[in-house]
């Protein structure tokens, strides 16, 4: 079986990365070969001649199978801006994309694709999160960053995903603040009025454990999730 998902998130810095690696290596748990892709990535530093992104590289170092960097990550910019300005004068185009992942699909029985910024974050100048997950046709899942402000956030971008017609398979819950009062009482009511299955809780970690991420983790009917199907 193959299959692919869409990461996205209530905001930037809200843990899709760790999130999407954790992902991966719940996959690979249950003995199936699972990559990460980060398309667009801006940010980015020169190493061995090239830009790499420091999350495409994680993505890398934890995929299935050897990888080349650009199979992970085709569009690296280097300033630390939004991708539509930090692209300049390259074009993003969706066929580099579409046919990137479709590479994927056929080295890996699981393709996790990751997004940059939020759901409506622009990745170019015509092209969106929300529009890249639309051609690509993967369910998504999303992560919430649980800080103030969140349920806003999360309610807001399930309406957009809902809008856009891709089922979502679930959401992460990340706790970026190990010191945010109320981080329970957020948790519960999210888990009320978000209608997806709460996929897992990510505690807060100063540095990456994904093994240990990967356990906090849950997704019985995956394979179950139907991209045509419109909610």
């Amino acid at each position: 079986m193959k299959a692919g998902f869409f990461v996205t998130g209530t905001d930037t810095d809200v843990g899709k990365t760790w999130t999407t690696i954790a992902l991966m290596r719940w996959f690979q748990m249950q003995g199936l070969s699972a990559v990460g892709m980060k398309p667009v990535a801006a940010g980015c530093e020169w190493q061995d001649g090239m830009l790499k992104n420091s999350d495409a590289l994680l993505m890398q170092q934890y995929a299935s199978v050897p990888l080349e960097y650009r199979q992970i990550n085709p569009y690296a910019f280097e300033a630390a801006i939004s991708p539509h300005l930090a692209s300049g004068d390259v074009e993003v185009s969706m066929d580099v994309i579409s046919n990137g992942f479709i590479r994927l699909q056929q080295l890996a029985e699981v393709v996790l694709v990751e997004g940059a910024g939020g759901w409506y974050s622009p990745l170019s100048s015509v092209l969106d999160n929300a529009g890249l997950a639309q051609v690509l046709r993967l369910p998504v899942i999303l992560v919430v960053g649980v800080r103030l402000g969140c349920i806003n956030h999360a309610r807001l971008t399930m309406s957009a995903i809902r809008q856009a017609g891709l089922p979502c398979a679930g959401w992460v819950a990340v706790q970026i603040d190990p010191k945010m009062p109320g981080f329970d009482g957020n948790l519960a009511f999210l888990r009320e009025v978000i209608e997806a299955p709460l996929l897992g809780v990510l505690p807060f970690l100063a540095a990456a454990d994904f093994e240990l991420l990967a356990t906090n983790l849950s997704l019985p009917n995956w394979q179950k999730v139907d991209v045509h199907q419109k909610k």
